[in-house]
């Protein structure tokens, strides 16, 4: 919905309340006749009667956080359908298989038991599935301190695990235990098949669990709010959901310190998170949440992709995203962590500056077949169409009609500087990788890109664009975070400012299914995407 769904009616209208004929402005006309509070009741009238959202908003006059506010504070949460949960039609996903790659792609939500989508902002019930299910067994505590909706506790009582659940809002609370509400059906734990344990749910604050001993928790899995992004409440004192991003990557430490106090040694922390957009540029919520874990003691073991699927990208949204240049957010990051043995010592990354570099190639590429261009900063493309859509997106998106980019390949070697005149007009510098990340490999490509930005800076123009490809990579049992540590090193170079974070993925990889193996199949890559000049918009 748009900020305003409509301007003010000019046709004749009645009035739900009094059936009066009014002309033109309903809301104006109930505040001032009825009063606020009866105007709340008309509109939480029209919502539980099934009225869309942005119908509500062309007869009101009133926008979505509007709304919004009006259903948390009548409500004590925020959500989307003002009913109960349905008859359970089923107790498990159909077709379902565990997730074998770095990208978890559900086009559905999931429906089963009593999973639905009312609680705003919920996650898909086959994120907790998948992550319960690979890092714990039957029988361990799964914690979840931003239970909201409840969809990991129903998950747990679901795969026979025990249940510790906590969120900071009693409305969400209430909808929790609601939705707990269900007995299963003895062919899912009659006869031995797995335990039955009611999930332990009450008010709690994530910041604070005292009332949890240390090193008792196996599991946790949760869907933290991102800051500002959606408000879960209107009065309730420490709720994350209302604070601006640098109070919520503060308060977000002591989650992760009292996450690792809980936690046993070896458990498993899956937190979902996501970016936000500012002033047409990426606020990197995700990879500075993954800092504040790692500066708790974590290590990363997994770094997941989860795709979106509610961004549209056609008609309005997509010609936006053209004209004003600037793609959906259509990705969110599952790190999962780990506690490791030995104490709670901070580790440090294992990649350090290394005086090797890589040998650049430096190639104009011309323009390529054009196309619909990907609207959103997940790009997925058939395995043997990756390089051609990458050229052909990023030339259409990024260079303003420019004939050629600049492309920089790296590969093992010793770095040469560039032939200045050969960026010196180029809108894009896109530096691409060569081979796949090794620990000493890594070290160099950051060396380099040091080098090339101190190289350019004078002579690259104001409004052209530097683009970065990672991947991540493994050492030994740790993920190297790639795209969080050239971010970070980034940070530095205060003449580039970072605009988007895209991923991309080759489409055959997002369906088949693979065989489990101890570590997830890393598919993904990143491109930073930076802008010259510290105040571009």
């Amino acid at each position: 919905m748009k900020a305003h769904l409509v301007e003010e009616q000019q046709e004749q209208v009645w009035c739900p309340l009094c059936y009066a004929r009014v002309n033109g402005d309903l809301r104006s006309h109930i505040l001032s006749v009825h009063g606020k509070e009866e105007f709340h009741k008309a509109v939480l009238t029209d919502k539980a009667h099934g009225m869309s959202d942005s119908e509500i908003g062309e007869r009101y006059g009133i926008s979505f956080s509007t709304l919004e506010r009006i259903i948390t504070e009548a409500y004590g949460a925020n959500v989307s359908v003002l009913k109960r949960p349905k008859r359970i039609k089923r107790w498990q996903p159909t077709h379902f298989h565990e997730e074998t790659t770095t990208v978890w792609s559900f086009k559905q939500r999931g429906n089963w038991a009593t999973h639905d989508g009312r609680y705003r902002g919920n996650w898909s019930p086959y994120i907790p599935r998948n992550v319960i299910l690979k890092y714990s067994r039957p029988g361990d505590v799964v914690l979840d301190h931003f239970v909201g909706g409840g969809t990991t506790a129903i998950e747990a009582k679901l795969l026979g695990r025990r249940c510790i659940a906590r969120d900071i809002n009693p409305g969400a609370v209430g909808i929790t235990l609601e939705n707990l509400k269900f007995s299963p059906p003895l062919e899912l734990f009659g006869d031995g098949a797995l335990p039955l344990y009611e999930p332990e749910v009450k008010v709690g604050d994530a910041r604070d669990l005292s009332d949890i001993s240390s090193d008792s928790i196996d599991l946790i899995c949760a869907h933290p709010p991102y800051a500002g992004i959606v408000k879960y409440s209107t009065k309730i004192e420490g709720d994350l959901s209302s604070l601006p991003v640098q109070d919520f990557l503060m308060e977000m430490r002591k989650v992760a310190r009292e996450s690792f106090r809980v936690l046993k040694p070896g458990g498993k922390c899956a937190i979902l998170i996501g970016d936000a957009r500012k002033s047409k540029h990426v606020v990197p919520i995700g990879f500075q949440t993954i800092q504040v874990f790692l500066d708790a003691g974590f290590i990363l073991r997994e770094l997941v992709i989860k795709r979106q699927h509610n961004c549209k990208t056609t008609g309005f949204w997509y010609t936006r995203s053209v004209q004003y240049n600037f793609l959906l957010l259509a990705h969110e990051y599952l790190p999962i962590f780990e506690k490791p043995f030995g104490g709670c010592t901070k580790e440090e990354w294992p990649i350090k500056e290394c005086v090797l570099s890589h040998q650049s190639k430096l190639e104009k590429v011309h323009r390529v077949e054009k196309g619909n261009l990907e609207a959103t900063t997940v790009w997925v493309f058939p395995q043997d169409y990756i390089e051609t859509g990458l050229k052909r997106n990023i030339l259409q998106r990024f260079s303003k009609g420019s004939e050629e980019f600049v492309q920089i390949q790296f590969s093992c070697g010793e770095y040469h500087f560039l032939n200045l005149s050969s960026v010196k007009n180029a809108r894009v510098l896109f530096v691409r990788l060569a081979e796949q990340f090794t620990e000493r490999s890594f070290a160099a490509y950051r060396t380099a890109i040091k080098k090339m930005v101190a190289q350019v800076r004078a002579c690259f123009p104001s409004d052209g664009f530097l683009i970065l490809e990672t991947r991540d990579f493994r050492v030994g049992g740790r993920l190297v975070p790639t795209g969080l540590l050239l971010w970070e090193d980034m940070m530095r170079q205060k003449d580039f400012v970072l605009k988007e974070i895209i991923i991309v993925a080759p489409e055959e990889v997002l369906r088949e299914e693979r065989e489990q193996t101890e570590y997830l199949e890393i598919v993904h890559r990143y491109l930073l995407v930076y802008r010259k000049g510290e105040n571009s918009n």
